[in-house]
């Protein structure tokens, strides 16, 4: 009963969305009389799936005109993103991958990579490693379960982060802000931190439109980032911007 209320409620806020254009947190959780913590996961959700924007203190609809993109498209874009951040691994490499839909997609275009370690606090990760036929090794942070970002987070996955050292980290954002770095509304951000404090090399995955967000919690400045790969629709001042602070830009296709 309780996943079934969950749906409806979840569709009801779709259409909410779409009607208004606008959406806060605080008049959503007094119309289903729910909390402001339930209410907050389902804007993740709904954000995951392609069918609305967070913003801080509630979510808008999608652009006009890519209410169509909400599906199939978005999907598209993230899996050339994933396929672009894939083609940077080589032979024997030692990575880690943070939770999200576009960095768990980067093990399927990288099923000709022999000898690959990963770590990842995502059992989205681990359930993708499990159908790989070239059967990278693989190593869990543990930690605490983190229902709004679907991952591990906390001290014990920090400190297993930190017995081991990688040549690459792939991790997503929820936002990027061309002067700050990558931005989360979830503000649980160490461990994001602590793997691009291990890795050599730190490859942010996000679609341009994420450029539009103003998000307030900064995750990794662009002092931290080493490679940003998202899709061709960024504007060439963006990129002009984040390029400028020594980051490499490449636009999957």
């Amino acid at each position: 009963m309780q996943k079934r209320n969950t749906q409806s409620r979840r569709r009801s806020i779709v259409e909410l969305v779409n009607e208004q254009h606008e959406v806060t947190v605080d008049s959503l959780k007094s119309m289903f009389n729910t909390s402001e913590v339930t209410i907050r996961k389902d804007l993740t959700a709904l954000e995951s799936n392609g069918l609305l924007l967070r913003k801080y203190g509630g979510a808008i609809a999608l652009p006009s005109g890519s209410s169509e993109l909400a599906g199939p498209e978005i999907s598209k874009r993230k899996q050339a993103i994933a396929k672009a951040a894939a083609e940077l691994i080589k032979d024997h490499n030692r990575i880690v991958i943070d939770s999200g839909s576009t960095t768990s997609a980067v093990l399927s275009h990288a099923q000709h990579v022999r000898g690959l370690v990963v770590m990842s606090n995502s059992l989205e990760v681990a359930n993708h490693i499990l159908e790989l036929e070239n059967e990278p090794t693989l190593l869990m942070t543990g930690g605490t379960w983190d229902a709004q970002s679907h991952s591990f987070q906390g001290q014990q996955a920090e400190n297993m982060l930190k017995a081991y050292n990688f040549d690459q980290a792939f991790l997503g954002a929820s936002g990027l802000d061309v002067t700050r770095g990558s931005t989360t509304f979830n503000e649980l951000t160490n461990l994001s931190r602590v793997m691009a404090e291990v890795s050599q090399q730190v490859i942010v995955l996000a679609e341009s439109e994420k450029l539009d967000r103003k998000i307030p919690n900064l995750e990794l400045s662009w002092q931290d980032i080493d490679v940003l790969v998202t899709d061709a629709d960024i504007d060439a001042e963006s990129e002009r911007l984040i390029t400028a602070q020594n980051v490499l830009v490449i636009k999957a296709y």
